[in-house]
């Protein structure tokens, strides 16, 4: 009887538990321990039953709790699991890309650097060119410069013979053309020494070897006559008639003034020529120059006759005598800007050719 009481009670629990929460007579609550030692076996049951319940639902409540978060956690997963293919993907693409620009920029470097080294035998080339184009040119001026020089030597050499060969010469200028067909020009000579010199004449050392006009032809466009050219036999005549020219200053033919003077190259004349203007200054600060044979420059500086044979001795003597410097200073300056621009036209006209 006893067992079978029991499987009824047993019997009854399960079917308490059986029975869905809101069919249950009472609430679950708690029980202090003198309370559940004082129940009977039927409400002690009906008290775990309770009790059982309601650790079942919290259990439900926590099963599926965890169930939600496992889930989510699953959920969050694949998401993580997505974003991370994803940026995977994204890096294997941006490492094709860079791996790309890396080639590409290598390739590019790869270029520059064979742009520069042609750039460089380019330049050295072009360096080796110049080079050897400044030489040409530096040779070429040392050419030129050597040619000019032998062109000089060579004029001197010409004009010194030109000076040798006129040495005995007079140069006549001012004598009328047409006025020689009476008596010549050896009488035209003559008359001028008897109406200028009287003491010449009857002079018998005075001998002419020859008389002409230059130039021989006669240009019909020359408003001037041409000169006239007396070769003598000596320096010695030559000299003593051009002396007494200075002497006379003023000369003439028949009334009409003409100059006596030594026949001389051109490039002789060009030389003398070019003391005129530092002659004329002294002249008029009383220094007495003079114009020596065949272009040589003399004058009174301080008490002592000074001669000269080029404008640089000039120079140079000038530069130490400040009072001779402050009287020549224009002159002399006017004298270098036309040098210094004779000697651009000549560069340029070589540069031309």
């Amino acid at each position: 009887m006893p067992s079978n009481k029991h499987r009824n009670r047993g019997n009854k629990i399960n079917d308490d538990t059986m029975m869905p929460p809101n069919k249950q007579n009472t609430p679950s609550r708690d029980y202090e321990d003198d309370e559940i030692e004082e129940m009977q076996d039927t409400d002690f049951k009906k008290f775990m039953i309770r009790t059982f319940r309601s650790f079942q639902k919290q259990i439900l409540e926590l099963q599926k709790s965890l169930l939600d978060k496992i889930e989510n956690l699953s959920c969050e997963n694949q998401i993580l699991r997505k974003n991370q293919n994803e940026t995977q993907k994204l890096v294997e693409q941006e490492s094709v890309i860079v791996k790309r620009n890396q080639n590409e920029m290598k390739s590019s470097i790869d270029q520059m650097t064979n742009t520069l080294e042609s750039l460089k035998n380019r330049m050295g080339e072009a360096e080796e060119r110049i080079s050897d184009l400044e030489d040409r040119e530096q040779e070429r001026i040392q050419s030129n410069q050597r040619k000019e020089e032998e062109i000089r030597n060579l004029k001197n050499i010409v004009g010194n013979l030109q000076d040798t060969i006129k040495k005995t010469n007079i140069r006549v200028l001012g004598v009328p053309e047409g006025m020689e067909r009476e008596k010549g020009l050896e009488g035209l000579f003559s008359e001028i020494l008897a109406e200028n010199f009287p003491g010449l004449e009857k002079d018998r050392d005075i001998l002419v070897q020859e008389a002409h006009r230059t130039p021989s032809k006669h240009d019909q466009k020359r408003s001037s006559p041409r000169h006239v050219v007396i070769k003598l036999s000596t320096v010695k005549q030559k000299e003593k008639i051009l002396k007494c020219a200075r002497v006379k200053r003023q000369i003439t033919l028949r009334g009409s003034p003409i100059r006596l003077t030594a026949d001389f190259s051109s490039e002789t004349l060009q030389a003398r020529r070019e003391w005129r203007d530092i002659a004329q200054v002294l002249r008029e600060k009383n220094c007495q120059p003079r114009i020596l044979y065949p272009a040589k420059l003399s004058f009174v500086n301080e008490g002592e006759i000074k001669t000269f044979h080029s404008k640089q001795k000039l120079k140079d003597f000038v530069a130490t005598h400040p009072a001779l410097q402050k009287i020549l200073k224009d002159v002399l300056h006017s004298e270098t800007q036309k040098h210094g621009y004779q000697y651009e036209r000549r560069e340029r006209k070589n540069t031309y050719q």
